[in-house]
């Protein structure tokens, strides 16, 4: 039963290996180099869409939840100016009794939540470059194991496999994401700002 179960297993993957080498066949066709890049840029972009886009209904219950404590506890730390000893001891019961239970049940969702949608598909897409792009199918393909060299600064250069440059390309998405996410907020604030003033 095991032998069948792997078996299964086995061409299970190679059909989804066969239906990913489709999909990504417009890219392959510009080379090793820039169809990991295109790969990795896709992947890093679905994730983050579906990963902002799919939440449970549990997880949205603990975050309305959790937001709902942390306001309370909020409200509680503002009367540290008329009762300071007061403010601490409702923090601390608030604490105890809702917000620390609430905030690990959240966390724990939203690992979960990440796993799902963000870490597997990242390790799944890593283990496709992985067998893709092998040094013996680059070696195949271009007559080099490795997709390019980077020249250094002591004069060296280092030959860059296929997974390396797909964790790098999906490293620098979620960096640019996370500038332009930051420059549009900074925006949107100083326009609001301006606004009010007005």
């Amino acid at each position: 039963m095991m032998d069948a179960l792997w078996m299964f297993i086995v061409t299970m993957v190679q059909h989804a290996q066969q239906g990913l080498d489709i999909l990504f066949s417009p890219l392959h066709m510009l080379g090793p180099t820039a169809a990991v890049a295109g790969i990795a840029v896709l992947t890093a972009a679905v994730t983050r869409v579906f990963g902002k886009k799919f939440k449970t209904k549990r997880y949205k219950e603990l975050e309305q939840e959790f937001y709902y404590w942390y306001d309370v506890k909020q409200q509680a730390l503002q009367l540290k100016d008329a009762d300071p000893q007061k403010a601490k001891d409702l923090g601390r019961n608030i604490d105890q009794g809702h917000l620390n239970k609430v905030y690990y049940d959240f966390f724990f969702e939203g690992f979960l939540k990440n796993l799902l949608t963000m870490y597997i598909p990242l390790f799944l897409m890593l283990g496709y470059i992985n067998a893709t792009y092998a040094p013996e199918a680059l070696e195949a393909l271009t007559g080099r194991s490795y997709l390019f060299m980077l020249p250094w600064f002591n004069g060296q250069q280092y030959p860059i496999g296929a997974v390396f440059w797909f964790v790098c390309c999906v490293l620098f998405f979620y960096v640019a994401a996370f500038v332009v996410r930051m420059r549009l907020e900074k925006k949107q604030n100083s326009t609001a700002s301006t606004e009010k003033a007005v």
